[in-house]
């Protein structure tokens, strides 16, 4: 028995528990969120005697006599000041990381009235936020302490809510106050607790399962084997190539590969469960990586082959091109797995309806597509399944696949009871795809005046044990391996190879990430060769408005890559010690594949029901399309309510990928938005009520290999330049990331998203990596590498681009790009440096690599 305060009353704990579970499961604290349970994540931030502790790493018999508060206890003055402080800021994007933010927040400001910005990093330190690039938070923190030490009023906001300007996330305040709903934060009368027991080994036969005595368990309600199984055997984005459990005789592929699906009345009895199945393996050698994949005698991970798919994009002769140029370099790069680390770990919660459906509760990148493998894994008609999203606590591209959402379906199906399925940091580490591993040659020629010429590349990509989003990533890396230059002559090969390693799958940039380290480095050399600087380089040959792109596309009148490096070039010329780089990110899926974006308005109590499938990861689509209908309607965004994505209720707008849904899913709330404002001129919002209004846009483009002399691969293109400064002694001073955006809907948000990746990519290029032992993942959460909040530089964004009221307001997506440019542009920067060509990721000999060459 232990007693003390919580939120000022005192409570009494019968037994021994850690503090994150008594508080949410018992107290129902649901703004101490539970993001890792390993102590490293600062999301369960809670202030214990004043002083902001993790809740995770704390047991309650320890805290007799202790004062215990969370965001919910705070005073009514105290929400008001940092609801409005991060929302004003622009601090606030998925949400997840934000009560522990502020907890951290109050524990400095009720100490320190008027920190400096060194003093807030310091407070931050131990919170991670894989969203905002920790920016705006310090922002928010900075005016939260200005009001609160003044006690001045919180000044009234009044938004028009027009394109341009600056209105705050229509959800902020919920996620500042911890009272958003994430899936884990369900609770539901009766319901049972589910999770699977993997693999023992990467790769090994499964001779025998024996059950028995976790099916005998007192408390254990299924106990479920691939033969139990009651659909489809197997799940894939695009490709079916991946067991929901593998059956006895069968071989694993890799660690993450599920054997028994368990459902148990609690948590702890459920971990009991685990813990009494028998597996009898036959172990097998791994395959670790292509190489290995593509030997003759390598063992066959699928039964079709070890190859995924194979892209050869050929345009004018790049051999002959590159024979008679002035200048050529050829160079090898390697490119790491790495983990998205989002927030929130993965969580569903499925729940049997009287009638014989079920219905879904997740929080991934589109519902319609959890409703397609759903469907299939649970065995029933389409009608029959319901998925509802819930906040989701980031993605990045790592919950496009099914991970828990259809093994919460097979058990509520089984078990006639609501199932939670949630994963450990753990399980979330080993299971859901990476970014893929790549390993590149890349040959880049010029004339004597450093005007290209010709490349050729060759990227073999470790797609891991299943398919994912495999073929569409090296897809996107080869047709983006030239970059955002003026010359035609390429010949790029690329090959995804199934390994034993974790999945490769989506990750912010979609391959970019990966083709364009190596070009940008390749152009690097090909300056110095020229005796021009590289920014000199890159600006002569800038892909400009009527030009040819690589890969046939002509260039529309609203390119601005040549302008983006305009922007920087102030930066660029005053700096010592810098480096630059430049990219081209795609909005939409492009390349033949049928791409549609849906809305539909719904005139309600006076207000505007906006309703779409489209998935807000953190980016705020909600403010996005409330923004994209009042620069059509003459009305208040008060007046506007965005709707919780349903598949019985909104309109499939696709996933949230690509960096698509500003462009789609805004044209799609245009096209609604213009239908009602035409029955506007006649009427008033009241006399339209019931009334629906409904906009869908669809972009046609030509597939990859089309034989058209310029293909239309892609509905828009935005262009960036990053420019990387250090400092003498080699750390990283400032960071200039200008992009073009087309016309900007929400600056701040921008702003936000730019610091964001920025600061995702200083990680991708200094100190991420998720290393592998025999395809064994190593890393927990607090070794992955991620950047802190202080240790990240100054960042200066620049928004730029082309304003016109054309598609989506004449608006591109942002949330990739920005993840893109700032790896090479680091690696550019340490060649001017100190002179050493860096060629593999995350870089080494720096201030920041864990490990020397």
């Amino acid at each position: 028995m232990s007693d003390f305060i919580v939120n000022g009353q005192r409570v009494f704990v019968p037994k021994k528990q850690k503090l994150i579970n008594y508080l949410r499961d018992t107290l129902n604290l649901t703004s101490v969120k539970n993001g890792c349970m390993e102590g490293s994540c600062g999301a369960c931030m809670v202030l214990v005697d004043g002083k902001a502790t993790k809740s995770c790493v704390l047991w309650t018999d320890k805290l007799n006599g202790k004062d215990i508060l969370t965001v919910e206890g705070f005073s009514e003055r105290e929400k008001n000041v940092y609801s409005y402080a991060f929302k004003e800021a622009g601090a606030v994007q998925c949400g997840f990381c934000t009560p522990g933010m502020v907890i951290s927040a109050k524990g400095l400001i009720d100490k320190v009235p008027d920190p400096n910005e060194e003093q807030i990093r310091e407070a931050i330190k131990n919170n991670i936020c894989r969203c905002t690039g920790y920016v705006k938070i310090v922002k928010a923190i900075e005016l939260a302490a200005k009001l609160l030490r003044e006690n001045t009023n919180i000044p009234e906001c009044s938004f028009t809510g027009l394109v341009g300007e600056n209105m705050h996330r229509v959800d902020a305040i919920s996620k500042v106050l911890g009272e958003a709903e994430y899936v884990d934060d369900m609770r539901i009368d009766g319901m049972i607790y589910g999770s699977c027991l993997r693999s023992k080994y990467p790769r090994a036969i499964v001779k025998k399962i024996n059950t028995d005595e976790a099916e005998n368990l007192e408390g254990v309600i299924s106990v479920i084997t691939a033969k139990d199984l009651p659909g489809s055997p197997k799940i894939g984005h695009l490709k079916k190539d991946w067991d929901i459990l593998i059956p006895e005789g069968s071989q694993t592929r890799c660690l993450g590969d599920a054997i028994v699906l368990i459902a148990a009345e609690t948590k702890e009895i459920l971990e009991q469960a685990k813990s009494l199945v028998d597996i009898e393996y036959e172990e097998l050698k791994p395959v670790t990586c292509p190489a290995e994949a593509l030997a003759d005698d390598a063992p066959l991970i699928h039964e079709n082959g070890n190859i995924l798919s194979v892209e050869h994009l050929v345009r004018g002769n790049a051999d002959e091109r590159i024979k008679n140029s002035k200048y050529v370099v050829t160079n090898h790069y390697s490119t790491p797995f790495t983990e998205h680390a989002f927030l929130e770990p993965e969580s569903a919660v499925a729940v049997p309806e009287k009638d014989g459906k079920i219905t879904i509760y997740c929080a991934d990148q589109g519902i319609y597509q959890t409703h397609r493998e759903c469907t299939e894994a649970v065995g029933l008609d389409k009608d029959k399944v319901r998925v509802i999203s819930k906040i989701v606590g980031g993605a990045f591209g790592g919950k496009e696949d099914m991970t828990v959402q259809h093994l919460a379906a097979i058990l509520a199906y089984k078990t006639h009871r609501p199932v939670k399925v949630s994963f450990t940091r753990k399980e979330s580490i080993l299971v859901h795809p990476k970014r893929h591993a790549m390993e590149m040659d890349f040959t880049t020629a010029c004339d004597e005046n450093g005007y290209f010429t010709a490349m050729k590349a060759t990227i073999i990509s470790d797609t891991g044990a299943y398919a994912s989003l495999g073929g569409p990533v090296l897809q996107r890396a080869c047709t983006h391996a030239a970059g955002p230059y003026n010359y035609q002559d390429v010949d790029i090969l690329g090959k995804a190879v199934y390994t034993n390693n974790p999945p490769g799958g989506a990750f912010r940039g979609f391959g970019v990430t990966q083709s364009c380290f190596a070009t940008e480095n390749n152009i690097n050399q090909l300056a110095k060769l020229v005796g021009i600087s590289p920014w000199e380089i890159r600006y002569r040959n800038a892909i400009r408005p009527g030009q040819i792109l690589p890969n046939g596309q002509v260039a529309d009148e609203y390119t601005a890559c040549a302008e983006t490096l305009e922007a920087v070039k102030e930066d660029f010329d005053k700096e010592k010690h810098v480096g630059i780089a430049c990219a081209m990110k795609n909005a939409g899926l492009g390349v033949g594949v049928p791409d549609t974006g849906r809305c539909r308005l719904i005139i309600k109590d006076n207000k505007i029901y906006t309703h779409t499938s489209a998935a807000c990861v953190g980016q705020g689509l909600a403010t996005v399309i409330t923004q994209m209908i009042c620069q059509v309607i003459n009305i208040s965004p008060d007046n506007i309510v965005h709707s919780t994505p349903d598949t019985y209720l909104t309109p499939d707008s696709g996933n949230s990928t690509a960096s698509r849904q500003t462009v789609f899913t805004g044209e799609a709330a245009r096209i609604a938005a213009t239908k009602l404002q035409n029955d506007l001129e006649d009427k008033s919002l009241s006399e339209l009520e019931g009334k629906e209004y409904y906009g869908e846009y669809t972009c046609v483009t030509d597939p990859l290999g089309s034989d058209k002399e310029h293909p239309y691969s892609h509905v828009t293109y935005g262009y960036a330049t990053h420019v990387v400064v250090l400092n003498d002694d080699g750390t990283i001073k400032r960071i200039v990331a200008c992009h073009d955006v087309g016309t900007p809907i929400n600056p701040k948000s921008i702003e936000g998203q730019i610091e964001g990746g920025t600061v995702m990519s200083l990680g991708y290029a200094l100190t991420e990596d998720y290393p592998l032992d025999n395809c064994r993942p190593t890393a927990k959460f607090g070794t992955l590498g991620l950047f802190k909040a202080n240790k990240v530089p100054e960042i200066k964004p620049i928004i730029i681009g082309k304003k016109h009221e054309g598609l989506a307001h004449g608006a591109k997506g942002i949330g990739e790009i920005c993840s893109i440019v700032t790896a090479p542009a680091v690696s550019n920067a340490y060649y001017n440096y100190d002179n050493e060509f860096r060629t593999s990721l995350p870089l080494v000999n720096t201030p920041y690599s864990k490990k020397k060459k």
